[in-house]
């Protein structure tokens, strides 16, 4: 919100540590688009009332992945995260919020194989009975430093499926979601598009999506593909500027899938 007040976003490259300003102003910014997996303080703050009463438009996206002690040891109680998707649904309008179930992560422990997907179909209930039509979804990427720090713990490792069988657990949670009148999308996982059937309704996905952001509140939009993003692997994400930072708001999640947050744990 400073930056808001002040009229520009100060952003530091998070490799060069440079410093640069990104103007701020509703005349420059057609939209903000919001992620996280906690918007509680958002919502007790009234931010986004101020935001809009602002001249801002916004958009959310919200991951709710089931309960997991392993992979998300922080994140709030789920009935929690459903009340705020709820909240949100009902103050913005369910069409401004995208609910992502991501990653799909499968491993194994010492009690053996297990996977995240126990919550899928309470949360596709809640999503629904508030009004969001779309749910993003991919599969972990088991990054180096995601081995990294899975090796300090016992009798832990990732197993991702292959892609037949990741399509077989999409055809799935499609079923799942087409009964509820929402529509499973994916997100950087174009190797699965020559195994998926073309007419099974799960559709490649932009986060950062110019065309739903126009339909919602007007032109103004380039349709240019951000460079930055992972393109050899799906991504469709337009232009936007990223003014999150790590250091001026740490992640407390400690998810152990996390490849983001340079700070790790």
């Amino acid at each position: 919100m400073a930056g808001v007040k002040q009229g520009f976003f100060e952003v530091q490259n998070p490799f060069s540590k440079i410093m640069h300003k990104v103007p701020a102003d509703n005349e420059a910014v057609h939209s903000i688009v919001f992620w996280s997996k906690d918007y509680s303080p958002f919502l007790r703050g009234g931010y986004g009332t101020a935001l809009i009463d602002t001249g801002y438009h916004l958009f959310f996206l919200f991951t709710i992945n089931s309960e997991s002690p392993i992979l998300e040891p922080r994140t709030p109680p789920l009935a929690n995260r459903l009340a705020a998707l709820k909240e949100l649904a009902e103050q913005f309008g369910p069409e401004a919020v995208t609910w992502r179930f991501d990653p799909i992560c499968h491993f194994a422990t010492e009690q053996g194989p297990q996977n995240n997907l126990g919550d899928f179909v309470s949360i596709a209930d809640a999503a629904a009975a508030c009004g969001v039509t779309r749910c993003v979804t991919s599969f972990v990427d088991v990054y180096r430093k995601l081995v990294t720090r899975t090796k300090a713990l016992n009798n832990f490792s990732f197993t991702p499926p292959g892609p037949e069988r990741q399509a077989e657990i999409l055809l799935r949670m499609q079923k799942v979601l087409q009964e509820r009148g929402i529509t499973l999308y994916t997100c950087c996982e174009n190797r699965l598009e020559g195994i998926l059937p073309e007419d099974c309704g799960i559709l490649p996905h932009a986060c950062i999506n110019h065309d739903l952001l126009e339909k919602l509140y007007g032109p103004g939009l380039s349709k240019k593909q951000d460079k930055g993003q992972r393109a050899s692997q799906g991504c469709r994400c337009m232009e936007s500027r990223d003014i999150g930072s790590y250091s001026l708001h740490p992640c407390k999640h400690s998810c152990l899938y996390c490849y983001a947050n340079p700070e790790g744990y």
